[in-house]
């Protein structure tokens, strides 16, 4: 189950993906990474799912990662006196922390963290932006506003306040409930939602404690802000295009991917690009141009994975969807303009004995031709600081823990495998040989450029470097 391209394909399971023939057929068309989105299902239909993809993982002999990503906290409206009212534009309206249902004048917010946020002039997006209302008026309890945009509303629409910082945990309790359920199941990656500043990822990663990796969806106008802060503290990005294109003018969207892309390539993180790339294809066997482009855009700007979400999670056509992407993928990176931006875009090492053996080894695949580098790694770090370089040769990530084969599951570039446990040179070169020819990366002949930290197993001891030739 070799995957000839560089760029992963995430794929959002759900109730048109959850059987185990259809999770194989999303596997087998390319999907690397699966999604288990909390925002929706129970808790025992997402353990039902990650049981199917460990048993699928078994039967094809690959790593295959498992994200759970939280909900987050969900600010909504309350209900309506006939479950709906028509705002019109210019006319008043009013939001306040009243139980009593809502009319055309006004409808019950039961979230005091946002008045507390609000001050005039500030304009709350209502219904992914459909419904725009300015505040004339406020305090800690209501908000009088003039309706901007009007249209009809009804219960429980969510809210938006794209110009402050509210004063609210990225973890709700339902989270915090979920993240504990999917720690003990397993999962590899963390999805934290609704993250405003760089406290909120340091709060997750205590509660993880490095039972997974964190992955931050930037979706918030306030966490670009702190960017650098924030990657600094992840593990991986996602650029959550959903809810960040509800708060920014869309127009902002495209620069703003494009800055999170690059920042999270300099510092060495994984980086995924989501939320409607295809999303035609949830009822149309074929996506539209437009959306193609989307796609290739994300991979020649160098992202480690694209991500499907309702596409594969209620879509007509999920696994035709798959393999629309990894087409789009192939033909990206076959491309030879990508490998010159790859080129161009390529940040100086840091001045550290590991980062100076992988960006060697990079050039030295070049300069020899060699057919792959190996990584070991016990933790991932060697193999994430290869994937930094986006080299123009395969990566083979060999390492004796399955949990951090998962991982690089999703890292540009990296074919995990699991291996033994290594105590000297001579295993190193026998299993990377032996690995790269299995897996049909290197043939009799072909040369293979090897990193390892010694003493073996040390986290971030990346310091050799070893040309190997396959007999």
């Amino acid at each position: 189950m070799r995957r000839r391209r560089n760029a992963k394909i995430i794929a959002t399971l759900g109730p048109a993906s959850s059987t185990q023939s259809r999770i194989a057929k999303l596997f087998e068309a390319g999907a690397d990474v699966f999604r288990l989105n909390f925002s929706h299902g129970t808790q025992a239909h997402h353990k039902q799912r990650l049981e199917i993809i460990r048993k699928l993982e078994t039967r094809y002999g690959r790593p295959i990662g498992i994200m759970l990503d939280l909900q987050g906290p969900k600010l909504r409206v309350g209900e309506f006196e006939g479950g709906r009212a028509l705002l019109k534009a210019g006319e008043s309206f009013r939001l306040d922390l009243s139980g009593e249902p809502g009319t055309d004048r006004r409808v019950p917010l039961p979230h005091p963290e946002i008045f507390a946020a609000l001050k005039p002039k500030t304009d709350l997006l209502v219904d992914d932006g459909r419904i725009r209302l300015r505040v004339v008026r406020c305090g800690p309890d209501f908000a009088e506003t003039k309706v901007i945009t009007g249209g009809e509303l009804s219960d429980h629409k969510g809210v938006n306040v794209p110009s402050a910082v509210l004063d609210l945990s990225a973890l709700t309790a339902k989270d915090r409930q979920d993240l504990r359920f999917g720690l003990d199941l397993g999962v590899d990656w963390i999805a934290l939602s609704f993250v405003q500043k760089p406290e909120h990822v340091a709060e997750a990663r205590k509660l993880i404690a490095g039972r997974a990796a964190v992955m931050v969806k930037l979706e918030k106008p306030a966490a670009i802000d702190h960017l650098d802060e924030i990657v600094t503290l992840a593990d991986a990005v996602m650029v959550a295009r959903g809810d960040l294109g509800v708060e920014v003018p869309p127009e902002d969207v495209p620069g703003l991917q494009k800055l999170i892309i690059r920042t999270s390539r300099h510092a060495g993180k994984p980086v995924v690009v989501a939320t409607q790339m295809l999303d035609s294809m949830v009822h149309s066997p074929t996506p539209t141009r437009a959306e193609a482009s989307d796609v290739a855009t994300a991979v020649y700007d160098g992202a480690d994975a694209v991500m499907l979400s309702a596409e594969t999670a209620v879509g007509e056509y999920a696994a035709e969807a798959v393999a629309m992407m990894d087409r789009i993928i192939h033909r990206v990176e076959s491309d030879s303009l990508y490998r010159k931006i790859m080129e161009a875009e390529r940040h100086a090492p840091e001045a550290t004995a590991a980062d100076a053996i992988t960006a060697a080894a990079r050039q030295v695949a070049s300069t020899v031709g060699a057919a792959a580098i190996v990584t070991f790694t016990s933790t991932g770090s060697t193999t994430f600081r290869a994937a930094r370089e986006r080299p123009n040769v395969p990566i083979l990530g060999l390492t004796p823990n399955p949990a951090t084969a998962r991982l690089l599951a999703m890292v540009w570039g990296v074919h995990p495998v699991l291996t033994r446990e290594l105590h000297s040179f001579a295993e190193m070169v026998d299993d990377a040989t032996r690995v790269a020819s299995e897996e049909g990366f290197a043939g009799p002949g072909e040369r293979l450029v090897i990193t390892a930290g010694v003493p073996f197993g040390t986290p971030g001891a990346t310091n050799i470097l070893r040309i190997a030739w396959v007999e």
